[in-house]
């Protein structure tokens, strides 16, 4: 089996296990945040869990790059989007999060890193290595033009919720409240529709199969996790706007 064919067949199997994914988390909210409950095993400071199941990521696809033989032309700037991200959800959001003491599960963090490592794999791959190279004249093309427009209202959307998210608490503070403003006006977790729209745009950015499948996977993890958030701010106020939607503007 080539390298190609290999890699080929693992995506297909990626895909097909996010596609698995989405009818157990439509049904099992993963047990951190708002969700969390005991019967997990070992449990980890939140932020540190947040940087060590994150920081893989960067870390991978940055010495792809440096490793693989098609680092030219294009190559650099879909580096820069990507630590543009991760660096930001790996070092900057966790260190900005106030949420007390809490802890998440061991077994969360691993999971997470797991993914993140199949992922990260997946995308410097292909960028660096299988896909021939992009020659920098696709900085120019209406497919990188526009999903690097998309990644960055998708990037500004999460970054803008997770500070209105994060200022509802003072220092110290772990309960919760109704968000008010931004997109919270009609959908309860806007957060991750901007991920959502993010890797949508990275997707069309790299016009890749490699991208899409991390699209899928963004919207295989948090579309259920955002329901479940929804039915928890329901049951947990009373007086929780009716007319928001979980995720997607009059839709869902």
């Amino acid at each position: 089996m080539t390298e190609s064919s290999l890699y080929n067949f693992v995506l297909i199997a990626w895909v097909a296990a996010a596609a698995l994914t989405i009818p157990y988390l439509l049904f099992v909210a993963a047990p951190y945040g708002r969700h969390a409950r005991p019967g997990w095993g070992p449990t980890i400071d939140n932020r540190l869990g947040w940087i060590l199941m994150e920081l893989p990521s960067p870390l991978l696809v940055t010495a792809l790059f440096f490793v693989g033989p098609h680092n030219g032309g294009a190559a650099a700037v879909f580096l820069g989007l990507w630590l543009f991200h991760y660096l930001h959800r790996s070092l900057i959001f966790p260190l900005r999060i106030r949420s007390g003491k809490k802890a998440m599960p061991a077994a969360i963090m691993g999971s997470a890193i797991f993914f993140n490592l199949i992922n990260a794999s997946m995308q410097g791959q292909w960028l660096f290595n299988l896909s021939g190279g992009y020659a920098a004249a696709w900085l120019l093309d209406w497919r990188f033009l526009a999903g690097a427009a998309i990644f960055f209202v998708g990037f500004a959307i999460n970054y803008h919720s997770d500070g209105i998210l994060r200022n509802l608490r003072r220092p110290g503070e772990s309960g919760y409240r109704i968000p008010q403003g931004g997109l919270f006006r009609y959908v309860t977790c806007p957060n991750y529709l901007g991920e959502v729209i993010e890797w949508c745009g990275w997707a069309l950015a790299t016009w890749s199969l490699a991208g899409a499948a991390f699209a899928f996977w963004t919207i295989a993890n948090l579309i259920p996790r955002a329901l479940a958030h929804h039915r928890w701010y329901h049951k947990k106020f009373s007086d929780y706007p009716a007319a928001r939607k979980a995720v997607i503007p009059g839709l869902l």
